[in-house]
Protein backbone atom coordinates (compact mmCIF):
# COMPACT_ATOMS: atom_id res chain seq x y z
CA UNK A 1 0.00 0.00 0.00
CA UNK A 2 1.44 3.48 -1.02
CA UNK A 3 0.92 6.67 0.84
CA UNK A 4 -2.17 8.92 -0.31
CA UNK A 5 -2.05 12.51 -0.45
CA UNK A 6 -2.47 13.34 3.02
CA UNK A 7 0.83 10.00 4.03
CA UNK A 8 3.21 12.26 1.62
CA UNK A 9 2.14 15.60 2.93
CA UNK A 10 3.36 13.71 6.56
CA UNK A 11 6.30 12.51 4.72
CA UNK A 12 7.46 15.56 3.34
CA UNK A 13 6.49 17.21 6.90
CA UNK A 14 8.79 14.68 8.60
CA UNK A 15 11.75 14.60 5.54
CA UNK A 16 11.93 18.83 6.39
CA UNK A 17 12.10 18.35 10.10
CA UNK A 18 14.70 15.99 10.02
CA UNK A 19 16.99 17.65 7.26
CA UNK A 20 18.11 19.83 9.87
CA UNK A 21 20.64 16.74 10.95
CA UNK A 22 23.43 15.31 8.77
CA UNK A 23 22.01 11.69 8.85
CA UNK A 24 24.05 8.45 8.50
CA UNK A 25 22.24 6.13 7.14
CA UNK A 26 18.44 5.42 6.94
CA UNK A 27 16.88 1.81 7.20
CA UNK A 28 13.45 1.40 6.13
CA UNK A 29 10.41 -1.25 6.52
CA UNK A 30 10.33 -3.27 2.77
CA UNK A 31 6.63 -1.87 2.63
CA UNK A 32 6.08 0.55 0.24
CA UNK A 33 4.48 3.18 2.57
CA UNK A 34 7.60 3.61 4.53
CA UNK A 35 9.80 2.74 1.51
CA UNK A 36 8.49 6.26 0.06
CA UNK A 37 8.64 7.83 3.53
CA UNK A 38 12.49 7.32 3.60
CA UNK A 39 12.69 8.67 0.35
CA UNK A 40 11.61 11.94 1.58
CA UNK A 41 13.37 11.83 3.94
CA UNK A 42 16.96 10.84 2.29
CA UNK A 43 16.03 13.50 -0.85
CA UNK A 44 15.94 16.42 1.91
CA UNK A 45 19.52 15.56 3.17
CA UNK A 46 21.91 18.41 1.77
CA UNK A 47 24.49 14.95 1.18
CA UNK A 48 21.94 11.76 0.67
CA UNK A 49 23.38 8.83 3.08
CA UNK A 50 22.88 5.77 2.42
CA UNK A 51 19.69 3.76 2.49
CA UNK A 52 18.73 0.22 2.92
CA UNK A 53 15.97 -2.43 3.51
CA UNK A 54 15.56 -4.22 6.41
CA UNK A 55 12.90 -6.99 6.73
CA UNK A 56 12.89 -7.45 10.41
CA UNK A 57 11.23 -3.88 10.97
CA UNK A 58 8.79 -5.05 8.60
CA UNK A 59 4.96 -4.64 10.28
CA UNK A 60 4.00 -7.31 12.14
CA UNK A 61 2.61 -10.76 10.55
CA UNK A 62 -1.28 -10.78 11.48
CA UNK A 63 -1.85 -13.51 9.49
CA UNK A 64 -5.65 -14.03 8.73
CA UNK A 65 -6.01 -10.37 10.44
CA UNK A 66 -4.73 -8.72 7.44
CA UNK A 67 -6.58 -6.43 5.98
CA UNK A 68 -9.18 -6.64 8.20
CA UNK A 69 -11.64 -3.82 9.43
CA UNK A 70 -10.96 -2.92 12.54
CA UNK A 71 -14.56 -2.68 13.56
CA UNK A 72 -14.77 -6.34 12.39
CA UNK A 73 -11.55 -7.15 14.46
CA UNK A 74 -12.57 -5.66 17.70
CA UNK A 75 -15.52 -8.21 17.57
CA UNK A 76 -13.07 -11.31 18.10
CA UNK A 77 -11.98 -12.51 21.42
CA UNK A 78 -8.63 -12.34 20.42
CA UNK A 79 -8.66 -8.21 20.24
CA UNK A 80 -9.06 -8.03 23.99
CA UNK A 81 -6.24 -9.80 24.50
CA UNK A 82 -3.84 -7.47 21.84
CA UNK A 83 -5.11 -4.96 23.67
CA UNK A 84 -4.89 -6.01 27.57
CA UNK A 85 -2.10 -8.68 27.45
CA UNK A 86 -0.26 -8.65 23.34
CA UNK A 87 2.52 -10.78 25.48
CA UNK A 88 -0.40 -13.50 24.68
CA UNK A 89 -0.61 -12.80 21.34
CA UNK A 90 -0.06 -15.75 18.21
CA UNK A 91 -1.94 -13.98 15.18
CA UNK A 92 -4.10 -16.88 13.54
CA UNK A 93 -1.77 -17.75 10.48
CA UNK A 94 0.81 -14.97 11.64
CA UNK A 95 3.31 -14.44 14.14
CA UNK A 96 3.30 -13.34 17.90
CA UNK A 97 3.92 -9.71 19.44
CA UNK A 98 6.39 -11.46 21.56
CA UNK A 99 8.04 -12.26 18.20
CA UNK A 100 7.37 -8.99 16.36
CA UNK A 101 9.24 -7.37 19.55
CA UNK A 102 12.10 -9.70 19.28
CA UNK A 103 12.85 -9.24 16.06
CA UNK A 104 12.29 -5.30 15.55
CA UNK A 105 14.57 -4.40 18.66
CA UNK A 106 17.34 -6.88 17.81
CA UNK A 107 17.30 -5.54 14.06
CA UNK A 108 17.66 -1.64 15.36
CA UNK A 109 20.32 -2.91 17.90
CA UNK A 110 22.22 -4.54 15.51
CA UNK A 111 22.15 -1.57 12.72
CA UNK A 112 23.04 1.15 16.27
CA UNK A 113 26.29 -0.94 16.75
CA UNK A 114 26.97 -1.07 13.44
CA UNK A 115 26.24 2.86 12.21
CA UNK A 116 28.27 3.57 15.59
CA UNK A 117 31.37 1.91 14.51
CA UNK A 118 31.23 2.81 11.13
CA UNK A 119 30.71 6.12 11.87
CA UNK A 120 31.84 7.16 15.78
CA UNK A 121 29.77 7.94 18.35
CA UNK A 122 26.81 10.65 18.22
CA UNK A 123 26.37 9.76 14.46
CA UNK A 124 22.26 9.73 13.72
CA UNK A 125 20.90 7.67 11.87
CA UNK A 126 16.67 6.93 10.82
CA UNK A 127 14.44 3.67 11.31
CA UNK A 128 10.94 4.02 8.96
CA UNK A 129 9.12 1.36 10.49
CA UNK A 130 5.17 0.82 11.69
CA UNK A 131 3.07 1.76 14.66
CA UNK A 132 3.41 -1.42 16.46
CA UNK A 133 7.00 -1.85 15.58
CA UNK A 134 7.87 1.53 16.95
CA UNK A 135 5.86 1.19 19.90
CA UNK A 136 7.54 -2.05 21.03
CA UNK A 137 11.06 -0.88 20.63
CA UNK A 138 10.19 2.20 22.61
CA UNK A 139 8.80 -0.40 25.35
CA UNK A 140 11.59 -2.23 25.37
CA UNK A 141 13.72 1.24 25.67
CA UNK A 142 11.75 2.53 28.49
CA UNK A 143 12.53 -1.07 29.98
CA UNK A 144 8.72 -1.27 30.06
CA UNK A 145 6.60 -4.95 29.55
CA UNK A 146 5.45 -5.78 26.10
CA UNK A 147 1.69 -5.73 27.61
CA UNK A 148 2.35 -2.16 28.55
CA UNK A 149 2.96 -1.17 24.92
CA UNK A 150 -0.57 0.09 24.03
CA UNK A 151 -0.21 2.76 26.36
CA UNK A 152 2.47 4.18 23.56
CA UNK A 153 1.63 5.87 20.88
CA UNK A 154 3.55 5.96 17.10
CA UNK A 155 0.98 8.19 14.66
CA UNK A 156 2.08 8.60 10.69
CA UNK A 157 5.22 9.76 10.16
CA UNK A 158 5.89 11.17 13.96
CA UNK A 159 9.36 11.26 15.14
CA UNK A 160 10.57 9.18 18.34
CA UNK A 161 14.26 9.58 19.31
CA UNK A 162 16.03 6.61 21.27
CA UNK A 163 19.80 7.15 22.24
CA UNK A 164 21.76 3.38 23.50
CA UNK A 165 24.16 3.57 25.81
CA UNK A 166 26.60 1.11 27.33
CA UNK A 167 24.40 0.68 30.64
CA UNK A 168 20.62 1.91 29.05
CA UNK A 169 18.79 3.27 26.89
CA UNK A 170 17.20 6.66 26.99
CA UNK A 171 14.53 7.72 24.94
CA UNK A 172 14.67 11.44 24.23
CA UNK A 173 11.15 12.08 22.12
CA UNK A 174 8.28 9.76 21.57
CA UNK A 175 5.65 10.86 18.77
CA UNK A 176 6.39 14.41 18.29
CA UNK A 177 5.33 15.52 14.55
CA UNK A 178 6.16 19.03 15.22
CA UNK A 179 8.85 20.74 16.74
CA UNK A 180 12.99 21.57 16.02
CA UNK A 181 15.77 18.53 15.66
CA UNK A 182 18.86 20.44 14.64
CA UNK A 183 19.78 19.79 17.81
CA UNK A 184 20.41 16.31 17.24
CA UNK A 185 23.21 17.38 14.96
CA UNK A 186 25.87 17.99 18.15
CA UNK A 187 25.13 14.43 18.74
CA UNK A 188 23.53 13.25 22.13
CA UNK A 189 26.26 13.65 25.02
CA UNK A 190 25.76 10.65 28.07
CA UNK A 191 24.69 7.25 26.67
CA UNK A 192 22.73 7.01 29.97
CA UNK A 193 20.98 8.57 31.85
CA UNK A 194 22.51 10.90 34.53
CA UNK A 195 21.86 11.15 37.96
CA UNK A 196 19.16 13.40 39.12
CA UNK A 197 18.51 14.52 35.95
CA UNK A 198 21.79 16.37 34.62
CA UNK A 199 23.72 16.20 37.77
CA UNK A 200 25.90 13.15 37.12
CA UNK A 201 29.27 13.24 35.78
CA UNK A 202 29.37 13.67 31.65
CA UNK A 203 30.25 10.43 29.90
CA UNK A 204 33.39 9.98 27.77
CA UNK A 205 31.68 9.17 24.76
CA UNK A 206 28.41 10.53 22.69
CA UNK A 207 25.81 8.00 22.27
CA UNK A 208 24.56 7.39 19.33
CA UNK A 209 20.87 8.46 19.09
CA UNK A 210 18.41 6.94 16.18
CA UNK A 211 15.51 8.38 14.99
CA UNK A 212 12.33 5.92 14.45
CA UNK A 213 9.76 6.91 12.29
Amino acid sequence: MSLDDVGREQAARTGDRIAAVPVAAVVSSPLDRCRETARAIVERQAVAPPWSIEDEITECDYGRWQGRRLDDLAKEDLWRTVQSHPSAVVFPGGESMTGMQARAVAAIRRHDAEIEAEHGPGAVWVAVSHGDIIKSVLADALGMHLDMFQRLEAGPASVSIVSYGAIRPRVLAINTDSGDLSWLAAGVRAGDAAVGGGAGAPAAEAAAPRIVT
